[in-house]
């Protein structure tokens, strides 16, 4: 079982935030990036939205990066610790451009690329930027091919209905072989095809923990399964937060365990498929106090789950 490091102030959200996280600046995230490597965790993962209706804030948050900007800055910060998304919203962005954007960043960072892909479930979110929502499981599975076909091929060319090109040179090819890392976040049966085609990992976000084997097996089950799922991520949040990015109670996951009720959730976890996961940030008063919360999670915790 890997840790990854839960980053304060990636997002606002009512269900899980606290106060002091909104203090938190840039700079700030940057010498934690730091620090989250020092201590040997193993993965830092940007949420993404690019624009919020104003009906969806007080849930929501209106904070968000873009996550292909904020994966390369975090990754040209550090040395060693994986960047991921969580997620990029697949359909919102040209296939081109998102190859482009993870491939460069996979060249630079020396093959430190993850990518999470979603969907994405904010209709407002794409009338505002002219994409058509009821048409975006179509465009990701589209977009998925292109990206992948420019990734792996010297001569790339692509024909569909949402995107197409031949004739075409794309460099540089990313580090890793055949393709960075590539896992589906989501939870609708579509989503889970799509990561038994594609993807080598899986990040639920509606899905109770206790359902994980059963909708594993149903990725494992498609008759077009690539056989390559080896990574599955569920953090102690997850399961505070609702469709909608509604408020959940789950005292299974409350922030501020014990280090024993840690480890066995993370045991359980791991019993039901999970291979990575994140310890919540606990009742804090200010950024100082997560230095010491986060090394004490590598010096306790780590080693027992390892």
């Amino acid at each position: 079982m890997e840790l990854g490091f839960a980053m304060p102030h990636m997002l606002r959200l009512k269900a899980t935030c606290q106060p002091w996280e909104a203090q938190v600046t840039g700079a700030d995230q940057t010498r934690l990036a730091k620090w989250a490597e020092k201590l040997g965790y193993s993965m830092i993962s940007l949420p993404e939205h690019h624009i919020v209706p104003a009906e969806h804030v007080d849930l929501s948050g209106p904070h968000y990066f873009h996550a292909f900007t904020g994966m390369a800055y975090l990754a040209g910060a550090t040395e060693q610790i994986r960047v991921n998304s969580c997620i990029a919203i697949l359909p919102l962005q040209h296939p081109v451009i998102t190859a482009k954007s993870l491939a460069t960043m996979d060249w630079l960072s020396s093959g430190r690329v993850t990518v999470t892909f979603g969907v994405g479930w904010l209709a407002g979110e794409f009338e505002i930027l002219g994409v058509p929502f009821k048409e975006r499981g179509a465009m990701a599975e589209e977009y998925i091919q292109a990206i992948i076909e420019l990734w792996t091929k010297e001569r790339p060319e692509f024909e569909g209905r949402y995107v197409s090109f031949r004739d075409v040179a794309f460099e540089p090819k990313p580090v890793q072989k055949p393709h960075p890392r590539v896992w589906f976040g989501g939870d609708a049966d579509p989503v889970l095809r799509r990561t038994a085609r594609y993807a080598t990992g899986w990040w639920p976000f509606l899905t109770k923990p206790e359902d994980i084997p059963a909708r594993l097996d149903f990725i494992r089950s498609q008759p077009d399964y690539n056989g390559q799922l080896t990574e599955v991520f569920y953090g102690f949040s997850t399961s505070r937060v609702g469709e909608g990015h509604a408020v959940l109670t789950d005292p299974r996951s409350r922030p501020g365990m014990s280090r024993q009720e840690i480890i066995d959730r993370l045991g359980w976890f791991k019993e039901l498929g999970v291979t990575m996961s994140s310890v919540p940030i606990p009742a804090l008063g200010e950024i100082q106090e997560y230095y010491d919360y986060t090394q004490w999670v590598a010096e306790e915790i780590m080693p027992a789950i390892a």
